[in-house]
């Protein structure tokens, strides 16, 4: 095969084909999660209404539409999305910072996009565009407080990075508490759920908006694989291979943090997707963000499609916030994850 019909790195080679095969097999995985996302629920609707909502309106039952197409759509939505921003944010934090154990709720950029957003919120912001930059800012605060931290003569420190990351999530956690205790009115009861990761007050508005901000930046991160590629390789090589390190970590991590806060401010605090979704993905199909980052596009919106029906159907009554079973999901991983790297 020629040269020109393969995508090469010093990393391997990742053929056309090969692209396009996982990108189908996690297209595939993505509209089974739909699907399951469409049936679940305490309503009375199943596979069957889903399939036979296709043929038509009045396949259905006006209320059974309604569950379905109403509620249940923009909700899978917004978990795809969200799902697809967290998985994306995780695989960069990972491949810039090469440290596993990273990602965006662990590292404090969530949380630092929830205070923000929780001002917003109090100070009576419009959700767009007013609590969207205040997470924004809060967000890429946290971000630079952490690298800060973590940044000795040597450069970032792996466990010095992950240690203040910890802190500055745990100090951001101090700030939502005093702000949730000092707040008496019926404001309360909508933070304390959104902080646990709430998917049931999704609106085709918020879906537009926050899918614009994922399509965009999805994009740059592809065009970006190979360089993320490079700099895996460690600062000399991908600097030897003209790649500018620093511009290219603050770039990366500036799309980054715009997307998180994005989708952390549209659901609020859903932790560990990031982290269990680009380890998973990069077990199964290698190191190679030209497949990773269309991988976990596609394979973080159906991981949380899957969490948030889970969150559905668990309970014998009501639901609980999907960000319970992504925690009880990824808890367990960062534990895993961490005895490794300290062996």
């Amino acid at each position: 095969m020629a040269v020109s019909n393969r995508l090469e790195t010093p990393m391997g080679i990742v053929t056309p084909a090969r692209l396009v095969a996982v990108t189908l097999m996690c297209a595939a995985g993505l509209l089974g999660a739909i699907v399951f996302g469409m049936a679940v629920g305490s309503s009375g609707t199943d596979f069957t209404a889903v399939f036979r909502s296709l043929q038509g309106k009045k396949a259905l039952e006006a209320t059974q539409w309604t569950i379905l197409w109403r509620l249940r759509w923009p909700r899978v939505l917004m978990a795809m999305e969200t799902g697809a921003a967290l998985a994306l944010g995780g695989l960069v934090f990972q491949a810039l910072l090469r440290n596993p154990l990273a990602e965006p709720y662990i590292l404090g950029t969530s949380g630092g996009a929830a205070v923000g957003a929780i001002l917003g919120i109090l100070m009576g912001l419009s959700p767009f565009p007013g609590v969207g930059a205040a997470a924004f800012a809060s967000s890429a605060l946290s971000l630079a407080l952490v690298v800060l931290l973590a940044s000795g003569r040597a450069g970032l420190r792996r466990e010095a990075l992950l240690l203040s990351g910890v802190m500055v999530n745990a100090f951001c956690g101090a700030l939502i508490l005093f702000f949730v205790s000092t707040t008496q009115d019926a404001r309360l009861h909508t933070i304390l759920f959104w902080l646990m990761g709430d998917l049931s007050r999704a609106d085709m508005a918020v879906v537009w908006r926050l899918g614009a901000v994922l399509a965009v930046c999805a994009v740059i991160l592809f065009a970006m694989a190979r360089p993320m590629n490079v700099m895996l390789m460690g600062r000399d090589v991908a600097k030897s291979l003209g790649v500018s390190v620093t511009w290219m970590r603050l770039f990366l991590l500036g799309v980054t943090t715009v997307m998180v806060s994005a989708a952390v401010c549209a659901t609020g605090l859903l932790g560990f997707v990031g982290l269990a979704v680009p380890h998973g993905l990069r077990l199964l199909f290698g190191p190679d963000h030209r497949v990773l980052v269309p991988a976990c596009f596609l394979g973080g919106g159906a991981y949380l499609i899957g969490c948030d029906a889970l969150a559905r159907w668990i309970p014998q009554h009501g639901e609980m916030p999907a960000g319970v079973v992504t925690a009880l999901i990824g808890a367990p991983l960062f534990i895993v994850l961490l005895r490794r790297a300290t062996r």
